[in-house]
């Protein structure tokens, strides 16, 4: 009996610490003893599991029979022969699994007449055969798909925003993967975000505010809602519109910065100004614009003509401007098609697209839909208590779940006033530009 309450004990004790170890210091926890667990049970499974998501192959094998009636794994067959061909469910061939910090990933090879779009189809039966959170498919190369587990969903809390050192680049939150989320200019120039009231949109803003604040770069806003949201950054902003009259005139002025700035490449011989000696190199230019369709709606025809010069404005500074370091963000509850081809034209520009929760599927397609159906889907599956999650696509191709960091108004502001002495004045970056005649 004593050495059943030693043996009870010492479980006891081994359990206590096991649990201690993944409470205080998972990490090391998880390569040590998690992974090691996980990766046999993946290993062990996989046959069963590659059955049950239907990404098997029948191929004929010699099938070697020692007795007549053997359970074969097509079921019973009576043969009399000894040594015949049978078929036989083939799966893919896995790779040793290889831990990640959240999860683990997998090379599998796929089969004859695969692509990697099967096994995205089966994404989600697969986290669920193997209890994980979600499973991501991406293809290194042809014949090889690789699928990244996570084991527990790493968006549930983030950090805090972190300075941003580098030039024109802001983390602004983390990815499912548990990288952090970028957003570098100089990478992705132009960028569409969308999403409703409450979803984050404008907390996202408010980070990269607070991340370019103190970078030498001039910021340009276009707050469409009568200047309510950007308007206590002002300070650290170069010019601010907050109609469509005073959008026109500032878009006009970036048209024509735009041309200078063509001229001072074309008369060194650069292919853009961070080919020119930094000297004579012109300060970039973030745009961020709040409430993009209210550059489109027309009230009446009188608005006509203005819409139609904000529009092709706007979009000869996507087409041109990356390489005269002039850079968008724009912002918007509702983006879609009904608000006419210049909206549509823009997005094609927008090779940065952000998707948080949205009121109609129609703004979610047009900002997502010419990407990847499946990231279609998880736009529309972000829940209302999840603010600040969305689906991003960005400089590698592919798209992530992520969560912005909270940044809140008071940060922002903070942060425009701190660095205010470093916004260039708007009437000394076109002070060069040459006047309108009925000016």
């Amino acid at each position: 009996m004593s050495d059943l309450y030693a043996g009870l004990t010492a479980l006891a004790l081994l359990g206590a610490g096991l649990w201690a170890w993944r409470h205080w210091h998972y990490p090391s926890f998880w390569y040590i003893v998690g992974f090691p667990i996980i990766a046999i049970s993946v290993r062990a499974s996989w046959r069963r599991v590659a059955l049950g998501c239907g990404l098997t192959k029948k191929r004929q094998r010699w099938w070697f029979t020692t007795v007549p009636g053997l359970v074969a794994s097509t079921g019973i067959v009576k043969v009399k022969r000894r040594f015949q061909r049978v078929a036989v469910d083939t799966k893919p061939f896995m790779w040793l699994p290889l831990p990640t910090r959240h999860g683990w990933c997998v090379t599998l090879h796929t089969l004859e007449g695969q692509t990697p779009g099967d096994y995205a189809e089966a994404a989600e039966r697969l986290a669920h055969s193997w209890g994980v959170h979600a499973v991501r498919v991406s293809s290194p190369r042809p014949g090889r798909v690789v699928l990244a587990a996570t084991m527990r969903d790493p968006l549930v809390r983030v950090d805090q925003l972190p300075p941003s050192p580098e030039l024109l680049k802001v983390t602004v939150g983390r990815l499912e993967t548990g990288k952090p989320w970028i957003i570098d200019f100089r990478t992705v120039p132009h960028w569409i975000n969308a999403g409703a009231t409450q979803s984050g949109k404008s907390n996202l803003a408010n980070a990269l505010i607070v991340g370019l604040a103190p970078q030498p770069v001039a910021l340009v806003g276009f707050d469409l809602k009568g200047g309510v949201e950007f308007t206590p950054y002002a300070p650290r902003l170069s010019a601010l519109a907050t109609s469509r009259t005073e959008s026109l005139t500032l878009l006009e002025d970036l048209v024509a910065l735009m041309i200078d700035r063509m001229g001072l490449c074309r008369q060194a011989s650069a292919r853009n100004i961070w080919q020119l000696p930094p000297a004579i190199r012109p300060v970039p230019v973030v745009v961020l614009i709040d409430e993009l369709a209210e550059l489109y709606l027309m009230a009446d025809k009188s608005e006509k003509d203005d819409i139609a010069k904000a529009s092709t404005a706007l979009l000869r500074v996507a087409q041109l401007g990356r390489a005269f370091g002039i850079y968008l963000f724009c912002c918007g509850q509702r983006i879609g098609s009904d608000l006419g081809p210049g909206v549509t034209a823009l997005r094609a520009q927008c090779s940065g697209r952000i998707c948080h929760r949205v009121n109609d599927p129609e703004t979610a397609t047009m900002t997502l839909g010419d990407l990847d159906p499946a990231a279609l889907v998880s736009a529309r599956a972000i829940a209302a208590e999840t603010p600040g999650v969305a689906i991003v696509a960005g400089q590698d191709g592919q798209w992530y779940r992520a969560r912005s960091f909270y940044v809140t108004e008071h940060t922002a502001e903070q942060a425009a006033h701190a660095h205010a002495h470093l916004a260039p004045a708007w009437d000394e970056i076109t002070a060069h530009l040459p006047k309108p005649v009925n000016a």
